[in-house]
């Protein structure tokens, strides 16, 4: 059934890669980059491969798109194409290109599109050879990297290119893109029949991978094949009846098929909708309360759902300062330390720091004291409590300054021998506040004491 193709016959081309699309019209999503005139059309629109164009730099997850884009390009341009990959091209393989390129702009007037996938794997050093055929146009750079080319990519690289950001695909980019591989020749030809949840559980599943969601409707679709063969064995019948049977109807792709061929729970979770919100509530819940069973449990099924791994990160960098503050100094340090290893490393690895972090801040000590203080401080001023800075702590370093009183009676902390003196800081309708009460709680324990001897000293009540 899925052997469809002769590409199956010849090879065992996966779907996702039968599915590729052979113009920009057949790109599934990405609308933002393929609006008339844009870099990606015009490059694809020239005919002739004589007119100039600029290179770029296609930055986004996996099964967005990138080589995708690039293909296209190269079957609806009529400029050369060359395609190297970072994992296995070398310094030399750069070279020879540029060397081939420059003699066919020169012999033939036509440039040279080079296509770079995972650029980010490239050294410096390889990625210096390229400036040439960038900088002199022999070639147009067509790179892609699922990392941040400002960590990855050289600097005068980045400033020849354009940068163009690819987004994960809409629900209903994926949905077009399923229906299309179950109907189109070189797909299914639809030899399947998809159920209506089985469709929606792919989608939900793919979580914006365009190769997901085919690779796991190409294995739900082998999956499906498979069951009426092992039903006509296992029935007490005729055989060769069962197998008449299966062989009248199409196999049906249900949403049970679907979990049993990609060996993962189905789960539940719109990105854009209310499991969203009620995952991440209880994950930041579980912190606070410092279940860390629990906040490992809801961190994994938002990473099993497709969630962002950054908007995981902030979170965590939010929890740190509003649940355990100063309780845990170190807490808010461990959490952007995370959020760079994401940004670094990009996922899966990711999930790694992630649960370092996560741990680290539902077994901490907790307090909220920081965020309370500010919140009540900011109330203040909203409600109109702010008063004139006093005169002492005015900036006294402009002309004439001095003689308007500022900076007079400034007492310097360090002159002392404790550090601390005796002296009013804040206006004077705000004399007394206090905004930050510290709790008794890891690390809070010695900041309360010593913050109370410090009160005493500054508002000369010793």
């Amino acid at each position: 059934m899925v052997d469809s193709g002769p590409g199956l016959r010849s090879g065992a081309t996966p779907l996702a890669v039968r599915m590729r699309p052979t113009s920009l019209d057949e790109v599934a999503g990405q609308r933002h980059l393929l609006t008339p005139g844009s870099p990606l059309v015009a490059l694809a629109g020239d005919r002739t491969g004589e007119s100039g164009s600029v290179s770029v730099i296609l930055w986004g997850p996996p099964g967005t798109g990138k080589t995708t884009l690039a293909q296209a390009i190269a079957r609806s341009s009529g400029r050369k194409f060359v395609e190297l990959s970072a994992v296995t091209a070398g310094v030399r393989d750069v070279r020879q290109v540029m060397e081939e390129a420059q003699a066919s702009r020169d012999l033939y007037g036509i440039s040279t599109v080079l296509f770079l996938d995972e650029i980010h794997r490239f050294t410096k050093a390889q990625q210096d050879a390229l400036l040439p055929g960038v900088e002199n146009g022999w070639v147009i750079l067509v790179a892609a990297t699922t990392e941040n080319p400002s960590f990855s990519v050289i600097s005068p690289l980045l400033s020849r290119s354009l940068l163009l950001t690819l987004e994960l695909l809409s629900d209903d980019d994926l949905g077009v893109l399923v229906d299309r591989a179950v109907a189109d020749p070189r797909g299914l030809a639809g030899k399947v029949v998809l159920d209506p949840e089985a469709r929606a559980a792919i989608v939900r599943l793919a979580s914006g991978d365009a190769r997901r969601a085919l690779t796991a409707l190409e294995a739900s679709a082998i999956s499906a094949a498979a069951e009426p063969a092992v039903a006509a064995e296992t029935s007490d019948g005729d055989s060769e009846s069962g197998e008449r049977e299966a062989e009248a109807s199409s196999p049906v792709i249900t949403a049970d098929v679907v979990a049993r061929a990609v060996d993962r729970a189905l789960l539940r979770y719109d990105r854009n909708g209310d499991e969203h919100y009620d995952v991440i509530s209880a994950f930041i819940k579980s912190v606070r309360g410092s279940d860390v069973d629990a906040a490992l449990h809801y961190l994994a099924r938002m990473i099993e759902a497709g969630e962002d791994p950054r908007f995981i990160a902030r979170r965590i960098i939010v929890l740190a300062s509003e649940d355990i503050g100063l309780a845990d100094p170190q807490a808010l340090g461990v959490a952007v330390a995370a959020a760079d290893a994401v940004q670094y490393i990009g996922m899966p690895e990711g999930r790694i720091p992630l649960a370092q972090a996560v741990v680290h801040l539902a077994t901490a000590p907790k307090s909220n004291a920081a965020y309370l203080g500010i919140d009540q401080a900011i109330a203040d001023v909203r409600a109109g409590k702010a008063g004139r800075v006093p005169k002492h702590l005015r900036d006294a370093h402009y002309p004439g300054a001095k003689r308007l009183g500022h900076g007079k009676g400034y007492r310097y902390p360090h002159d002392n021998a404790i550090g601390v003196v005796a002296q009013e800081y804040l206006p004077d309708t705000l004399r007394g506040a206090v905004y930050y009460e510290p709790t008794e709680h890891g690390n809070e324990r010695e900041v309360s004491a010593r913050l109370a001897k410090i009160r005493r000293i500054v508002r000369g009540e010793r």
